[in-house]
């Protein structure tokens, strides 16, 4: 965080609360930064519904009300419609960009210029695999990236933390588990990317770190031109 100064004095943030291990230990560990750091901002928990049968919505409403935040919910079609016969190849990608949309907009409405997501390492690391293998190039998530003319600031505050640490960190709070209700959760590219990583990860336990140091550790000069 202080490397890329994502948080400043006076920052209206919209943290994106999904549900799962990441978003709530986000939300957890920004909550409990305000009361010891001498820097005031305001969170506003957001939850993008994507529409699907079997919505958690209401159970993560009554449980972030007892770890003492309010979270929004915003009930979309999102899903519905990256699953849609219009978008067959790739439902996630639409799916989460209309989502996306829709937090810049409550966001917008807020008065809010930063936006907080809950991507760790293990997503930043995914990402470049998914870049590489899907769209042909070599790029990832970035743990601060601006949008709009730089109207709008996303925050990635826990890209340099490990998805397992952060697991049993979620796992000590008693953190509950929602399924998530999406048809092809367990068979997503990214899911085939995570499986794929794990078993190199198996072979070396060095190889996730040299992979996560790759990426600002690049070489132009030894890369093809375009």
């Amino acid at each position: 965080m202080h490397r890329y100064q994502m948080i400043s004095d006076g920052d209206r943030i919209i943290v994106g609360v999904s549900g799962g291990a990441d978003s709530l230990t986000l939300m957890w560990l920004l909550s409990e930064r305000q009361a010891r750091i001498p820097i005031n901002y305001e969170l506003f928990a957001v939850y993008i519904d994507p529409g699907f049968e079997g919505s958690f919505a209401e159970a993560l409403k009554d449980y972030c009300e007892k770890l003492g935040f309010l979270l929004r919910v915003e009930y979309t079609d999102c899903g519905i419609l990256g699953h849609s016969s219009v978008n067959r190849e790739n439902p996630c990608f639409l799916c989460s960009r209309l989502r996306r949309i829709r937090l810049f907009e409550v966001a917008d409405e807020l008065g809010c210029r930063k936006l907080a997501l809950g991507h760790n390492q293990d997503d930043v690391i995914e990402t470049l695999f998914m870049n590489i293998c899907y769209a042909g190039e070599i790029s990832t998530m970035m743990p601060l990236q601006t949008f709009f003319q730089q109207r709008f600031t996303l925050i990635r505050p826990l890209a340099f933390a490990d998805e397992g640490l952060i697991r049993r960190f979620a796992g000590d709070q008693g953190f509950p588990d929602f399924e998530n209700p999406c048809p092809t959760a367990k068979t997503s590219k990214r899911q085939e990317i995570k499986l794929l990583l794990k078993q190199l990860y198996r072979s070396n336990k060095k190889i996730k770190g040299n992979i996560f140091r790759a990426m600002s550790h690049a070489r132009p000069e030894y890369l093809l031109k375009s």
